[in-house]
Formats: C-alpha cells, sequence, structure tokens
C-alpha cells in the first residue's frame, strides 16, 4: 500500500497523511453512529468530564469501566460547577471511547478491514493488537484543548510500538481544531517518553519520566485534512490540538494499535480480559 516515499517520510517525520482512505458514505455512516450512541446516552446515569489539562475531573472506576465498554464522556466546559448540562445533551460530549471497534457492527466495520491490515503490516506492526477506540467531538464553540502529548505514555510496551491511527470524520481545519505535530521529533532525544499514565493501586496517575519540554508552535506544524483522510503517526510523536471556538464541529475517530510481539505493561490504564481480548484489523 504504501509507496518508498511514504515509508521513508513516515520514519523521517514521524506521521504520514492519507487523504481519502475511507470513503463519505464510511464517515457518514459512523457519524450517524456515534450521535445515536450520544442520542441513547442518559445523562442522569452519570458520566466524567474529560480533560488534558485537570484528569482529576476523570473518575478512575468509569474509565478503567471503559476499556470493555462504550461510555461517553462531557466537555469540561459542558456543565457548570453544580454538575448541570449548560448546552443541549447532542454538544456536550468530549468523546466516546474505548471498545467501539469490538462491540458495536458499525465501528467494527470501519475498523477492521484488508486496507488497514496492510497499512500497519507497512508501519511496521506485527501482528497488530487494536486496544482502543475513540470517536473525539471537538464540540463548536466549547471543544477542549488537547495539550502536548504522546500516546506512547498511555499504551506502554517493550519495545515502543503503539501506533496512533487518526481518521477525519468531518473536515479538521485551523479554525476547529486541527492536529499540531512536530515532525521529527518522534526520533533521537526529542523523542524522550516524558510521562507515563500508570494504574498504580486502583488509582490512575501521570508519572513524570522527563524533564524535556514540550515543542513551541514555532517548531509545530498544523495538520488540517478534509473528512475521510487518514494520519498515522508514531506513539512517540508529541501532538496537540487547539480548543475549538468555532460554530463548526471536528470529529475525529482513533484506534490506538501496539505489536503483539512487544511486552504490554500491566500498569497500562487499559486492559482487557478473556471475556473481550483485544484482536487485530482482520
Amino acid at each position: 500500500m504504501l509507496s518508498t516515499d511514504q515509508r521513508t517520510a513516515y520514519a523521517e517525520q514521524g506521521f504520514l497523511v492519507l487523504p481519502g482512505f475511507k470513503r463519505p458514505h464510511e464517515t457518514a455512516a459512523l457519524a450517524r453512529r456515534a450521535h445515536e450512541l450520544v442520542e441513547a446516552f442518559d445523562p442522569a446515569q452519570g458520566a466524567s468530564r474529560f480533560s488534558t489539562r485537570d484528569r482529576s475531573l476523570l473518575a478512575d472506576e468509569r474509565l478503567l469501566a471503559s476499556a470493555e465498554a462504550m461510555h461517553c464522556f462531557f466537555e469540561e466546559e459542558a456543565l457548570d460547577a453544580e454538575g448541570r448540562l449548560v448546552v443541549p445533551k447532542a454538544r456536550s460530549i468530549n468523546k466516546i471511547g474505548h471498545a467501539m471497534h469490538d462491540l458495536d457492527p458499525v465501528f467494527s466495520a470501519f475498523s477492521k478491514g484488508p486496507a488497514l491490515a496492510e497499512l500497519a503490516a507497512d508501519l511496521g506492526l506485527a501482528r497488530p493488537q487494536v486496544w482502543q477506540s475513540m470517536v473525539i467531538f471537538k464540540q463548536p464553540e466549547i471543544g477542549g484543548e488537547v495539550g502536548w502529548h504522546q500516546d506512547a505514555s498511555f499504551f506502554e510496551t517493550e519495545p515502543v510500538t503503539v501506533t496512533t491511527f487518526w481518521f477525519a470524520i468531518e473536515d479538521a481545519t485551523l479554525d476547529n481544531g486541527c492536529l499540531w505535530a512536530e515532525p521529527g521529533s518522534h526520533r533521537g532525544e526529542r523523542g524522550t517518553l516524558r510521562e507515563r499514565y500508570v494504574h498504580d493501586g486502583g488509582r490512575l496517575r501521570m508519572e513524570r519520566l522527563s524533564d524535556r519540554p514540550w515543542p513551541g508552535r514555532d517548531a509545530a506544524v498544523p495538520l488540517p485534512v478534509e473528512a475521510g483522510t487518514l494520519i498515522v503517526f508514531h506513539g512517540l510523536l508529541p501532538h496537540c490540538s487547539a480548543p475549538n471556538r468555532s460554530p463548526r464541529s471536528r470529529m475525529a475517530y482513533t484506534l490506538h494499535a501496539t505489536c503483539s510481539t512487544a511486552a504490554y505493561s500491566p500498569r497500562n490504564w487499559l486492559q482487557r480480559s478473556a471475556a473481550l481480548p483485544v484482536r487485530g484489523f482482520d
């Protein structure tokens, strides 16, 4: 699937942009199903806020349970101080996670198939295991900022193998919060893993590993893309996205996969039981 030039670009830059990877009817079907899940969600059942700035807003038990479920998580600005919705429910959800690719037929069809399996092999994933799926809504006007981070912080393996598959379900622009990344920052000293999100004694915490600073925006490049585009990137690549203050939503869908030949840390927040074993793209 990938040309020699594309493989070289991925190795050097740490990411690859693949326009038109998914067709319009596929992205439309995924968007419809995501909205159906939100419509069926009852806020009275409770849900955590999601914030990369203050992870204490995210209840540990609910996040851990979502490893084998499909849970909705509120935008940080969707609730007031008493936890009441200040926007319509349809615009209140930050994300849905984290096992739709194994539990829901629409998401499963989108997340599997020969094209993804071939791409994963071209990227060097040996017998890939897809650990999580997420719908990220980036709601109009209140879509939260996602600060600089590395996905390897959340899926530690030895050696590092986690690879992110980021699908634009809607157009991602500079105005509505497209991704930003620093090309080549997954290699050498710049690719040092800065922190690790660990499950420790029933609690989740971010463990600082390095004092190396995050990239500045002067070194980063924006990645605006049209719906249907797939961006793949290395687990050590620092990336972020700005808040969405525009009137347009920016829905994305992500998958995180590792090599089954690499040792998956028992301290990772996301674990699977025998009831829902982790599988690949087939």
